[in-house]
């Protein structure tokens, strides 16, 4: 099974208890999401934002609440994390959901912002890369997009620092041994890449003012927009 065959089936298995351990497995929970709905700004009244690798709307759900009459995109593989999410928005206009890999997802019309959070470091580096290229092609003129997400540290050293400093938080946090061991066994499906190189790929895709707006360890919010004409 190829690496994203196992994201696929590992979040689909996972999805029903997913929410309830965020808070647990991210020590830094409310910075890091707070920093990535903070660089969501636009002028629209209404803005179009694309959710990569959205899974139960975790972050689509505070995006609402700084745009409630946002128009939302999310994109995920796993089906039984948007599930999760149409339960969540049940009810509530204005929202498509499609199931597949938006590595290279086309949109039919551009978006006002284009974010993701804890997804992209499941791909390889080329994918990274044609994600970035990606997004940046589906944004308008002006718009902005945001990367919550993990990144290697620069040094094998400073690496293990990072890992070691987040084991040692979620040990203290009151998940079980089922959980804890569940949640480093989803780490053998990360393929990170260091924070210098993805702001580079970020910058070669037509970014400007690139940007690593937040970081906690290995948890990092990335930044670039769309200049306008």
């Amino acid at each position: 099974m190829d690496n994203m065959n196992q994201v696929r089936s590992t979040f689909d298995a996972t999805a029903g208890g997913y929410d309830a351990q965020r808070r647990k497995l991210i020590p830094c929970f409310d910075d890091f999401y707070g920093t990535a709905v903070s660089l969501a700004d636009t002028e629209e009244a209404r803005p179009r934002i694309l959710d990569l690798g959205a899974g139960t709307g975790l972050l689509a759900s505070m995006l609402l609440r700084k745009h409630p009459e946002a128009r939302l995109t999310l994109i995920d593989l796993s089906d039984n994390m948007l599930s999760v999410a149409k339960e969540r928005f049940s009810g509530r206009e204005g929202i498509e959901y499609l199931c597949q890999d938006y590595t290279a997802y086309a949109a039919g019309e551009s978006y006002d912002c284009i974010v993701s959070s804890l997804s992209i470091h499941h791909l390889p580096d080329e994918g990274k890369q044609a994600v970035y290229r990606n997004a940046y092609a589906n944004l308008k003129p002006g718009g902005v997009f945001i990367n919550a997400d993990q990144v290697l540290g620069r040094t094998p050293f400073v690496d293990a620092l990072y890992k070691e400093d987040w084991k040692r938080k979620i040990e203290a946090s009151g998940l079980t041994r089922a959980e804890l061991d569940a949640a480093c066994e989803r780490t053998k499906l990360d393929r990170m890449a260091g924070l210098e190189e993805q702001l580079a790929w970020l910058a070669q895709a037509g970014f400007s003012d690139v940007a690593c707006v937040y970081q906690s360890f290995n948890f990092v919010v990335l930044y670039g927009r769309k200049r306008r004409g």
